[in-house]
């Protein structure tokens, strides 16, 4: 192929070896989204230089062969859905499990075979807690099963190298529509669900020593190993024992755990139609309402909090997170808050914008237009991140809508290149492209979807915010995993995603709005982390510089999920606003 020539207003890689390896890479991903990870690395090595400069990345040989990679990655979603893989692993919820082709890798695995088994999507076979002569033995009977070269289902009786106790394993094959021969492991490691211990001592009224019992035995512990654990005699656990058996209304420690198993199925049991990703049931049911805009589209939006309390407009990022925390829900009810929650375009049922159309303009009208609907003005406006510029937008186009502006984690307009370097390495590859290789932006953001959806929301989740250790303890919260896991149904299920609503919003998030910001006439008051990936605290601070009409505070210990870790200090700021006088 002719290489084209560069021209003044555009980038294109000099090196064809530094091309070559992006294009591979790039089949790699379209044939296997678990392989982002490779291209990331390799693009932030090669590509990522010409940042430096403020010309975007426009070769038209990567271009070509994206167009041809995007086929095949369409393709490789089809023929996952075909295979139903994710639904054969979440209709295990309780039992380690994991898919393999035995080969050197795990094909999947579900939530339950990570915890008890230390593997992961993706990872290596070798990492099972097998002597490697068994693994060796566990590998071969998956060939066989899978290839239908031996009985249909083979059952394996293999000791743990981490608890010294024997594994049964059930190896099945996968039925036709897989790319390649699968086999299906179940094992009888079984993993003590997250919040469940509540459950429990709701159901039975125990005690939390004596829920610990009963997640022990559960577990196949011995009463010696428990007592060793909680730092009690064996008498004392004895004695806890006959007393779960008197609350549980059971006779043996065997039967018990057959109650507490059932009791398990009933609780695992999802209520969010195709959502997927995590329990569900702490979170009240928020139906959507919809009308038709003034264009004619669909447009949809939740509420939850007191209907005739003072108008809290919330912006749900472009990872769709529509949902409150279950205490964060029911405060705002509380605090007399009437929390409207807008769903942007392309996501869930609310209608993608014509195409051509400005996002910013269309997507402000939008919630103008919900606004007039339900008659509300004077809102105080809660956005993340880089909806700011909204919430900026709405408060210039139509002042009797907002009075006052509580950021939470926000992004303000990128400057410079040594700014997007010190995002963390997920961050940068969406957002530094979104600018700097529009073109490119629309197969990674599908590729990231397509992992998303193979490794499961949680997983995904905590791969691309691993670099926040806030992030992290935030998400390990029940009550906020539900409402980040569930509130993002209107951007991801099993079934279909918003990957090109998701691209528009990085798109319009990396050109320039600093005007917008410059411009604000409400109060403006910003509550940003110490630890967020995307938006760093020396950026921020090199960025409020040009802005010092905001208000900006930083919350130590938090990340990019701080309205989750500390809303009752946003509700706090949100209040506050309310009584400030407006001219």
């Amino acid at each position: 192929m002719t290489e084209s020539r560069p021209s003044t207003n555009v980038a294109i890689l000099a090196d064809r070896d530094h091309r070559a390896e992006i294009v591979e890479r790039l089949y790699d991903v379209a044939m296997d989204p678990i392989r982002l990870e490779e291209l990331l690395e390799v693009w932030e090595d090669r590509a990522a230089p010409l940042r430096d400069s403020a010309i975007p990345l426009e070769d038209p040989e990567i271009e070509a062969h994206l167009q041809r990679a995007t086929v095949f990655l369409d393709r490789y979603e089809a023929v996952q859905e075909a295979a139903g893989k994710p639904s054969v692993l979440a209709d295990i919820p309780r039992s380690a499990a994991f898919i393999s082709d035995g080969g050197a890798t795990i094909h999947a695995c579900n939530r339950p075979a990570e915890v008890a088994f230390g593997i992961s999507e993706g990872g290596a076979f070798a990492a099972l807690p097998f002597d490697e002569e068994d693994r060796e033995l566990l590998k071969g009977v998956i060939r066989r099963v899978a290839a239908r070269k031996a009985e249909k289902v083979v059952t394996l009786r293999i000791r743990s190298t981490v608890t010294g106790s024997p594994v049964i394993l059930r190896v099945s094959p996968v039925e036709a529509g897989a790319a390649r021969p699968l086999a299906l492991v179940v094992s009888t490691e079984l993993v003590w669900p997250e919040g469940f211990e509540t459950t429990v001592q709701e159901a039975f009224g125990l005690t939390t020593a004596e829920v610990e019992i009963v997640r022990g035995v559960t577990l196949g512990l011995p009463l010696r190993d428990i007592a060793e654990a909680r730092g009690r005699s064996l008498e004392t656990v004895r004695t806890q024992v006959r007393s779960v058996l008197a609350k549980t209304e059971t006779h043996s420690q065997s039967e018990l755990v057959r109650v507490v198993l059932g009791l398990m199925d009933v609780a695992l049991i999802p209520t969010g139609g195709e959502s997927f990703g995590g329990p569900r049931g702490m979170l009240e049911q928020r139906p959507f309402r919809e009308i038709r805009g003034p264009d004619g589209r669909r447009l949809t939006w939740i509420e939850f909090g007191d209907p005739r309390g003072r108008p809290v407009l919330y912006m749900h990022l472009d990872f769709g997170l529509t949902r409150w925390p279950a205490p964060a829900e029911r405060a705002a009810a509380a605090r007399g808050l009437r929390v409207i929650v807008p769903v942007r375009q392309g996501y869930g049922r609310t209608e993608p914008l014509p195409k051509g159309a400005d996002h910013l303009e269309g997507v402000t009208r939008d919630y103008a237009a919900i606004l007039d609907h339900l008659q509300v003005t004077g809102a105080v406006a809660i956005p993340l991140g880089a909806d700011l510029r909204f919430a900026l937008n709405l408060s210039l186009k139509r002042p009797d809508l907002v009075r006052g502006i509580v950021g939470a984690a926000c992004q303000l307009p990128i400057r410079s290149a040594s700014q997007y370097e010190r995002m963390d390495k997920w961050q940068r590859f969406i957002l530094a492209n979104a600018r700097h290789a529009p073109k490119v932006l629309p197969f990674l953001v599908q590729a990231g979807f397509s992992l998303a959806r193979r490794l499961g929301k949680e997983a995904f989740f905590r791969q691309v915010n691993g670099g926040s250790q806030a992030d992290t303890e935030t998400f390990s919260r029940p009550d906020v995993r539900v409402a980040v896991l569930e509130g993002s149904d209107v951007c991801m299920t099993r079934t279909w995603s918003a990957h090109a609503a998701f691209t528009a919003e990085c798109l319009g998030s990396e050109r320039d709005w600093s005007a917008l910001v410059r411009m604000a006439r409400v109060p403006v008051l910003l509550l940003q982390g110490d630890q967020d990936p995307q938006s760093p605290v020396q950026t921020i601070r090199e960025l409020a510089a040009e802005y010092p009409h905001l208000d900006i505070r930083f919350l130590p210990g938090t990340g990019q999920l701080l309205f989750f870790a500390e809303w009752p200090q946003v509700l706090d700021a949100v209040e506050a606003m309310f009584c400030t006088r407006q001219d």
